[in-house]
């Protein structure tokens, strides 16, 4: 299904010249359906913008990580020549670039495309010393709690999971909403976890298993909360929209997730959207930083496209200034590009938490960097889940699965 970008009000700069005398070139860009509508404003404003070099349409993507990778990996392994921008979760750079599926940035290139940008956020889109897809946003995860339930937001994990016991006695909003389903989004719980109690999935060169000490506390961290009044009877199925639907119906105090839930909250339940607070991610470690895990989008050139260039220069106007800012407001994505996060106008209109992404960010923690992250992600998810059956004696079985997938042994579940 695509959705074609038709001409609007040019939102960035000219990416180039005008066409060449063969009409524009037809660009494809395969991305999943942002709610908000922001990656289709920008699609047009940016046709509009190349003075006839090129036309975006957007070719929609499952909304869930794990569907957008599928289909991705399959057309590309049959040398599809319309993949021209492809979104890339910023977990998915070494495995794309490794197997020759997108298109390296030259040096000017790449200078010219990140400039200004978080340089945490630059580096999810790194591999080898070398930029293979730009930053379109970040994302990192807050503690998100009702202000009319929690006057003092808890700072760690047992202080969140008291709070809740305590309003659970008073038959008041309790729960805790997180993701919990046998997906990718469990495995970036596990590994905020694991980083805010001090450690690490695996070794920084991401060839070794490095689970230790600090995965226990993880482990015990999850089924505290899954044994706990705190549990949303559904947490063993929930993903990231449950959270956010579960939230908006005002049966949770707390939530753990992204920042899409306060533009959404604020058109679905603007009551309760006046009583959303938020606050850094709770740690595990009294008295030290939680370490949420790094998210976002990059945009690559598809290896096999037809239209490389000018696919870069749509690359160039999609990550721009007025499309960072629109896509934040109205959607809620965090923007890659630093001074945003100091931008008093940008912050009054209508990104109040920007200080706390940006301090998150500062101390965010990323997932294992290894071309068979996918496979590690996986068994993580597989073995870990349901939440309810969780205990460390399950680590044994972990370490084992992971390190088979680095080595690529066995098979995935």
């Amino acid at each position: 299904m695509a959705l074609v970008a038709g001409a609007a009000l040019a939102g960035c700069g000219s990416s180039g010249g005008g066409g060449d005398g063969r009409g524009a070139a037809a660009l494809n860009w395969y991305v999943y359906n942002e709610s908000s509508g922001s990656f289709a404003k920008a699609a047009a404003d940016c046709s509009a913008a190349s003075n006839g070099r090129y036309r975006i349409s957007i070719n929609v993507l499952p909304n869930d990580s794990d569907g957008q990778r599928q289909q991705l990996v399959r057309r590309l392994a049959a040398q599809d020549s319309s993949m021209d921008i492809l979104t890339l979760d910023v977990t998915w750079t070494p495995e794309f670039a490794e197997a020759a599926w997108v298109e390296p940035f030259d040096q000017a290139e790449s200078t010219r495309l990140t400039d200004g940008m978080l340089p945490v956020a630059v580096q999810t889109g790194t591999w080898d010393n070398q930029l293979y897809a730009v930053p379109l946003n970040t994302n990192a995860q807050l503690l998100w709690y009702r202000k009319d339930l929690v006057p003092r937001p808890p700072k760690t994990w047992d202080e969140m999971l008291a709070d809740a016991k305590r309003l659970a006695a008073q038959g008041r909003p309790h729960y805790v909403e997180v993701q919990g389903a046998q997906y990718e989004g469990y495995t970036v719980l596990f590994n905020s976890l694991v980083a805010s109690a001090g450690g690490q999935i695996l070794s920084d060169d991401g060839t070794r298993v490095a689970l230790g000490p600090p995965a226990e506390k993880a482990v015990e961290a999850i089924r505290a909360l899954a044994h706990s009044p705190a549990a949303d009877p559904s947490w063993s199925n929930q993903r990231e929209d449950d959270n956010r639907l579960a939230f908006e119906t005002g049966s949770a105090a707390f939530q753990l997730n992204y920042p899409f839930i306060y533009p959404s909250a604020k058109q679905n339940n603007p009551k309760l959207a006046a009583q959303i607070g938020w606050t850094q991610w709770p740690t595990l470690v009294p008295g030290q930083h939680s370490h949420s895990t790094i998210g976002g989008y990059n945009l690559a050139v598809g290896a096999y496209s037809h239209h490389r260039a000018e696919a870069a220069a749509a690359i160039g106007c999609l990550t721009g200034r007025q499309n960072q800012i629109r896509t934040a407001i109205d959607g809620g994505l965090p923007p890659t590009l630093k001074d945003l996060y100091t931008d008093r106008k940008f912050i009054d209109g209508g990104y109040p938490f920007a200080p706390a992404i940006h301090e998150a960010l500062q101390n965010a923690s990323v997932r294992p960097r290894t071309p068979a992250y996918q496979s590690v992600s996986l068994q993580i998810a597989h073995i870990l889940s349901p939440p309810t059956s969780v205990s460390v004696g399950r680590l044994a079985d972990l370490r084992g699965a992971i390190s088979d997938a680095l080595d690529s042994k066995g098979l995935v579940p």
